[in-house]
């Protein structure tokens, strides 16, 4: 359990657009996410500036969050949570 509630893997990563992303959870649970507010700081910011660089987002199984080849990560409590949650995505 974390301040933003439970801990449960992400195990899938789709880019729909821009900076959202699709998440699928461990327990079944999809939900479109827009990752652009918090993509700030050292690690961030290129992912930020390059469609490029934010596309090559992965699953790391070990870690059950979303990775990029930098180090950036994120916290999936705070992803599943909502916090980083935004509209619908299509």
């Amino acid at each position: 359990m974390t301040e933003f509630g439970p801990i449960i893997d992400v195990t899938c990563v789709e880019v729909l657009h821009d900076r959202v992303v699709r998440l699928t959870f461990e327990d079944g649970t999809v939900k479109p996410i827009d990752l652009a507010p918090y993509l700030w700081g050292e690690l961030f910011e290129h992912l930020a500036a390059s469609d490029e660089e934010f596309a090559k987002v992965s699953v790391d199984p070990e870690a059950g969050t979303i990775v990029w080849p930098n180090g950036a990560d994120l916290s999936p409590s705070m992803l599943y949570s909502g916090v980083a949650s935004g509209p619908p995505a299509s």
